[in-house]
């Protein structure tokens, strides 16, 4: 197909330095040309051994290095707009991590100045939609024959939140991907949000709402419940129970390893999000690659990650309030397809 696609990653922390690592050894048709960080120190040793790249702390510079035809936007949430609308401003095909944008105000802004283009340029990180068990329960889902789905039962938890974690980012950094996952799934649009609070765990830091449980309205009159836990202090654990008119699929309880020794069996849990989701990040970046080579964006784009900071920031004010709060959206453009534009 061509010389490689020539990628500008921006941000080389713990995700960004591992899309460099995917790029740079796993994907294939791409390379990385340019990456760009304020700590210039973390961006060369993020591309340590990494042939042909320029390093920067300045992500527009990257955007504007030489071999640069496409972004990955691994940095800080409220960095991604400014980002995103430079990268459209280029003609720049992107694969922004979520949240695109963490507020819905400027993910609207996003939305608006890509519709003026009058084509897709952004895929959004919703790496779930890549995971194979995903996969396999939205195809069976599709296929009808379970039925209608009538609730779709979720479990988040991680082994530690990092400093600065807040309650609020349960919601919007956290239940963010089942947030997508949903929409994905039961191909409906989430109509509303209710967020009860738990007696906190004593392992949440001091002033941290943790766990919480979410229950959103769809649609169609589906329900979709999500545990949230974040300070679990045993393994990173997602899992899906689809329960449907004539039956019900549940995906997550397997993902595990077992390990036998003559001390005996153990299983091992995964400690974070790069460990159970390794693969789906792998098809992920490859998928993009692909298709941004072929002049396509086949992914979740711009109106999902819309969506999601839109519920998000309802959930967020049901968790303020205690109320339930319905969702809003802005009328959705005609560039994006229905469901999962």
């Amino acid at each position: 197909m061509g010389e490689l696609l020539g990628v500008a990653v921006l941000g080389a922390g713990h995700m960004g330095a591992d899309h460099i690592r995917r790029l740079d050894r796993v994907v294939s048709g791409a390379r990385v040309a340019a990456v760009a960080d304020p700590d210039p120190a973390r961006a060369e040793a993020a591309v340590a051994g990494v042939a042909g790249v320029t390093v920067h702390t300045d992500p527009l510079a990257a955007l504007d290095a030489p071999g640069v035809a496409a972004v990955l936007i691994a940095s800080p949430g409220p960095a991604h707009e400014e980002a995103l609308l430079a990268a459209f401003a280029r003609r720049l095909p992107v694969l922004c991590e979520k949240p695109m944008v963490p507020d819905s105000t400027g993910a609207l802004r996003v939305v608006e100045a890509e519709a003026a283009l009058g084509r897709r340029l952004a895929q959004i990180g919703f790496m779930r939609r890549y995971d194979t068990e995903y996969r396999r329960l939205k195809a069976l889902l599709d296929g009808g024959g379970l039925g209608r789905p009538l609730m779709l039962h979720c479990t988040h938890r991680n082994v530690s939140s990092p400093d600065g974690f807040t309650s609020a980012m349960l919601i919007n950094s956290s239940v963010s991907h089942e947030i997508d996952a949903a929409r994905w799934l039961l191909g409906q649009e989430l109509t509303a949000v209710t967020v009860l609070r738990p007696t906190p765990s004593s392992g949440a830091p001091e002033g941290l709402s943790d766990p919480q449980f979410v229950l959103f309205e769809t649609e169609s009159g589906a329900l979709v419940d999500v545990e949230v836990f974040v300070n679990c202090g045993f393994g990173y654990q997602v899992r899906c129970e689809a329960v449907c008119e004539a039956g019900s699929a549940r995906i997550g309880e397997a993902h595990t390893m077992v390990v036998t020794t003559r001390e005996g069996a153990r299983e091992e849990v995964a400690r974070d999000y790069l460990v159970r989701f390794a693969d789906a990040y792998d098809r992920e970046v490859q998928a993009w690659v692909d298709a941004t080579r072929r002049g396509e964006v086949t992914g979740p784009g711009a109106w999902d990650g819309y969506a999601a900071s839109v519920v998000a920031e309802a959930g967020v004010r049901s968790l303020e309030t205690g109320a339930r709060v319905a969702v809003a959206p802005a009328p959705r453009p005609a560039l994006y397809a229905r469901p999962g534009g």
